[in-house]
């Protein structure tokens, strides 16, 4: 099967939905398939080879972050070029409410159009606003899928008709086989995400942190992700700044090792997420995981049974949980067994075969749509009424 992915998003810049596309398409070429990805991309010498880019993208406030996006006239003939070159049998376009290349896809696409429904946002006034411009896109589109209820729930309100739940996919035992790294162990907190990023919530957790270095003197906060290090510790005791370890940006693999190595990992996000991959990793990596009480992240630790929650920005309640985590060994080795048991449903063995059976049924459809339309054509010139 010939399949084109659309992504939204800056190739260069790590996302959720970098991340999900870039598995996807090696999860299908690895099953034989032949997909091309197109993306914005400013670096086109470190773009794998199935990824095609559309040009540079822009900073755009989009759902409580910035998004790096590429639209307009000149994208347009991009996209237009990529479909007419690609001649896909599925296309798949992430996102097609944001102002992106999805859309642009969309809106010039023929054949047969799968969509993946990210954002979580109950109160989307722009994306109400904008639904007259997106539905000649939209109803070209043949199957929906969210990444989770609370997208799902997202697409139903805002633009109505509906969408099959198919989360995120993670490659399970990458995460799982990876080794301990012995610089990260010990007594050790991890936090990964743009640091100066609000919703990302590390604000809270080191608000939290005086408080359970309080009681556990030993903790080492490691903190990996891009961002202002001096803004994000400025206003903390210098007692409190020496156990937090900034590791900047990290490759895969020792993402994969962070995770493996930590004692707890935290996830203080404070809202604008519809799934939480990064808890998925965590948990493929067997590390325990706290989480904000978002109704996303509940669903994805299956109601606080594969990792704990706390009300979000609470530090209080996040340094409470944190000390009495780290002071039970036993429970803490409960969450791990729990969280490698219930990881399994988002291995990309699972979510890749769900979302081939969705390609397979529209590009079915389609063939019977075509087949039907022969059909009345010959009828149509041999003056025989339609069926």
């Amino acid at each position: 099967m010939k399949i084109g992915i659309v992504c939204p998003y800056d190739w260069d810049v790590p996302g959720g939905v970098q991340f999900h596309i870039r598995d996807l398409a090696e999860h299908l070429i690895g099953l034989g398939h032949e997909v091309s990805v197109l993306a914005p991309a400013d670096d086109e010498s470190g773009l794998p080879p199935y990824v095609v880019s559309a040009g540079r993208a822009v900073a755009v406030p989009y759902n409580g972050s910035v998004a790096r996006l590429s639209f307009g006239i000149l994208s347009a003939a991009r996209v237009r070029r990529w479909l007419h070159d690609g001649n896909f049998d599925i296309l798949h376009v992430h996102e097609p409410t944001s102002p992106s290349l999805s859309i642009l896809a969309a809106w010039s696409a023929t054949g047969p159009m799968v969509a993946t429904f990210h954002t979580s946002n109950p109160r989307s006034r722009a994306m109400i606003a904008a639904s007259p411009i997106l539905q000649p896109g939209l109803e070209k589109i043949r199957a929906r899928i969210a990444v989770s209820e609370y997208a799902r729930r997202t697409l139903v309100e805002h633009l109505g008709g509906d969408a099959v739940v198919i989360p995120n996919g993670v490659d399970v035992s990458f995460f799982a086989d990876a080794l301990p790294d012995p610089r990260w162990t010990g007594a050790t907190i991890g936090f990964i995400g743009r640091i100066n990023e609000p919703r990302k919530g590390l604000p809270t957790l080191l608000a939290a942190l005086p408080a359970i270095l309080a009681a556990r003197p030993d903790v080492r906060l490691l903190v990996a992700g891009k961002g202002d290090e001096e803004e994000a510790v400025a206003g903390l005791a210098p007692e409190v700044r020496a156990r937090i370890e900034f590791l900047g940006m990290v490759s895969d693999e020792e993402k994969a090792r962070l995770l493996r190595s930590v004692d707890l990992y935290v996830a203080p996000n404070t809202g604008g997420e519809s799934f939480g991959i990064i808890l998925v990793e965590a948990m493929s990596a067997a590390a325990p995981v706290l989480a904000s009480d978002l109704d996303a992240f509940a669903q994805v630790l299956d109601g606080g049974r594969a990792g704990e929650l706390f009300p979000v920005e609470n530090a209080d309640a996040l340094a409470e949980a944190a000390i009495r985590l780290l002071g039970d060994p036993q429970r803490l080795a409960e969450l791990r067994v729990a969280a490698s048991r219930h990881v399994q449903r988002f291995d990309w063995k699972t979510v890749g075969t769900d979302i081939l059976a969705v390609y397979e049924t529209v590009a079915d459809g389609a063939a019977g749509v075509h087949e039907d339309e022969q059909r009345i054509s010959w009828r149509e010139r041999l003056g025989l009424p339609r069926p």
